[in-house]
């Protein structure tokens, strides 16, 4: 019994096969790849950023328009009765013809039309509807309207206009306002008005306009 005892070897376990093994290392061309990305998308998103404050400072920002009377042309004169006051007013009507240079890459339409006051020593003399249009942009247009002047008004200080249609010269101012909406690229709208105030002088001889000075601006 001893002797087979003693044969008898000790047995050996086999290792475990579910011992743990060191995690597996990070590949480092991934890592990279993605700093890449991030760093890209950062890089797109600054000059996006830039691209939009440089379209707003510039492409955006509306400049204003220049006018300028190129013509008048006496359309008629018309009398008319009133009452129950028995009263003759006398109506003189002048065809205007304006250019407008737009000097911004956006076009101007102003779909309602506009209005026109004239003043003459700072009494309303006459008024006019301007018809809707379009100005292209960085372009010229042409904007006619028809002018009515209420003579009994412009007479309504007649020792000064006696002497000023002595003198030669008759010295009047006119503003007009027309709303509309300005287009830029195609894609933007934004809803602006065209104010254009100016002073001229017209002349008696010739019967048209001698000399203008006009204050455009344009308010979004």
């Amino acid at each position: 019994m001893a002797s087979s005892a003693a044969g008898i070897l000790p047995a050996h376990t086999a290792p475990s096969s579910t011992s743990s093994k060191p995690p597996p290392t990070k590949d480092p061309r991934r890592r990279r790849c993605l700093c890449v990305c991030l760093l890209a998308t950062l890089a797109v998103l600054l000059a996006l950023a830039i691209t939009l404050l440089v379209l707003f400072l510039t492409v955006l920002k509306v400049r204003n328009p220049t006018t300028r009377l190129v013509s008048t042309r006496l359309a008629g004169v018309a009398p008319r009765l009133t009452f129950p006051a028995m009263s003759v007013q006398l109506n003189v009507t002048l065809l205007l013809t304006v250019a407008v240079h737009n000097p911004n890459p956006a076009s101007f339409a102003y779909d309602t039309g506009g209005h026109t006051d004239l003043t003459y020593r700072g009494a309303h003399v006459g008024d006019a509807e301007i018809d809707p249009g379009l100005i292209p942009s960085k372009g010229d247009g042409e904007v006619k309207l028809a002018l009515t002047v209420q003579a009994d008004r412009l007479a309504a200080d007649l020792a000064q206009l006696v002497a000023d249609v002595e003198s030669g010269s008759v010295a009047m101012e006119a503003s007009t306002r027309i709303p509309g909406r300005v287009t830029i690229l195609g894609i933007f709208k934004r809803h602006a008005v065209a104010y254009s105030d100016c002073s001229f002088v017209f002349g008696v001889a010739e019967m048209a306009v001698r000399s203008q000075q006009c204050h455009d601006r344009t308010k979004l």
